[in-house]
């Protein structure tokens, strides 16, 4: 793998990622871009002992552009990426967190308020508008699998950074603001609730590693959707969404940069071939999450086990699930699907 850096009108980072030793991306950005936004604010929520981040500047993105005016497209006078390529990996120009942090006051109440600081990237996963991660083929989804780690361990290593949090969203009924295939990566500056809580009950249970013994249980039973012989893919057992399955490697690792490379090979067709099973389903594009679960920075990084988490709320042809009520204003989840039932349907999908 080639790794090249080079830097956009504004001074953000762009890395290009290639396969051959002689890709050439000597192209200079020609745009006159406005000053880059300070960070977000975080506020802390008492009730919750959560942190919400407040990043005004991200109302004026920009919002499902036209194929002729995609900024992932290269080449174009609008466009973040100068040069052709094949993985390209640059920081985001409406971030959620950065470095770059300016005054901020308290509120009032007992919310602390401080810098969003971190940093906010998108990985693109190809130049081709019309492609998906599904369509991309095994060897350059392995190249996305070497920039994740890249820039996992690249980040994770940033002053104040505590977790890295590699994820795409697919679809408009996600809610994307750019339809070009790719996916994003946050740097934060705390633990995320969800990883704090996975990891919490992690140090609560006995006998050994919970994740490992999740696997092992997984591996037996009806829920398995496919499998080689480093990665199983399987639906858990109280599956939250319509059809939600997770990859894990069947060595526990921390995070990507610490999976061998015959498991980062063994990932990319895995995961393709169930992508291709959601899409499947129904004969429609799937809307999804892919969310990479890696283990924090320092916080109880001896029981974390790395796994994908890809999920969809489409629970029919014609029909989304919508995180209402129980789901939203409680966080208690009312699955529409048996998730036997959704393991089977999967396995049934013909992908050749």
């Amino acid at each position: 793998m080639k790794r090249t850096i080079a830097h956009l009108a504004d001074g953000r980072e762009l890395i290009y990622f290639d396969r051959r030793d002689d890709a050439d991306h000597d192209v200079a950005d020609p745009r006159d871009l406005p000053a880059r936004p300070l960070a977000s604010e975080l506020r802390h929520d008492p009730l919750m002992d959560e942190w919400v981040a407040v990043a005004r500047h991200r109302q004026t993105r920009t919002h499902l552009p036209s194929a002729q005016e995609c900024p992932l497209c290269p080449g174009h006078p609008g466009s973040e990426i100068p040069s052709p390529y094949e993985v390209a990996v640059f920081e985001n120009r409406f971030p959620s967190f950065s470095f770059n942090t300016g005054a901020y006051e308290q509120v009032g109440g007992l919310s602390e308020v401080r810098p969003g600081t971190g940093r906010c990237e998108v990985v693109c996963f190809t130049s081709d508008h019309d492609a998906s991660f599904s369509s991309l083929g095994d060897e350059r989804a392995a190249l996305v699998v070497e920039a994740w780690a890249d820039r996992t361990a690249e980040l994770s290593a940033l002053p104040g950074v505590e977790q890295v949090f590699c994820f795409e969203n697919r679809g408009a009924e996600i809610g994307i603001t750019l339809p070009h295939p790719h996916g994003q990566i946050y740097a934060y500056p705390y633990v995320t609730p969800r990883t704090r809580q996975m990891l919490e009950t992690a140090a609560r249970h006995r006998g050994g590693n919970l994740f490992a013994d999740v696997l092992a249980a997984e591996r037996k039973g009806p829920r398995v959707v496919a499998a080689n012989e480093h990665w199983t893919a399987f639906v858990p057992a109280a599956a939250r969404y319509p059809f939600e399955v997770h990859l894990y490697p069947h060595r526990r690792v921390p995070d990507i940069p610490a999976l061998s490379a015959e498991e980062r090979a063994a990932f990319a067709p895995l995961y393709i071939d169930v992508l291709r099973r959601l899409d499947g389903l129904f004969g429609v594009v799937m809307p999804y999450v892919a969310a990479w679960h890696q283990a924090p920075v320092t916080y109880r990084r001896d029981l974390a086990y790395l796994h994908l988490q890809v999920f969809t709320i489409r629970r029919a042809a014609d029909k989304l699930k919508y995180l209402a009520g129980s789901e939203s204003a409680m966080g208690a989840f009312v699955n529409d699907v048996l998730p036997e039932e959704a393991a089977r349907m999967l396995r049934e999908v013909v992908t050749d």
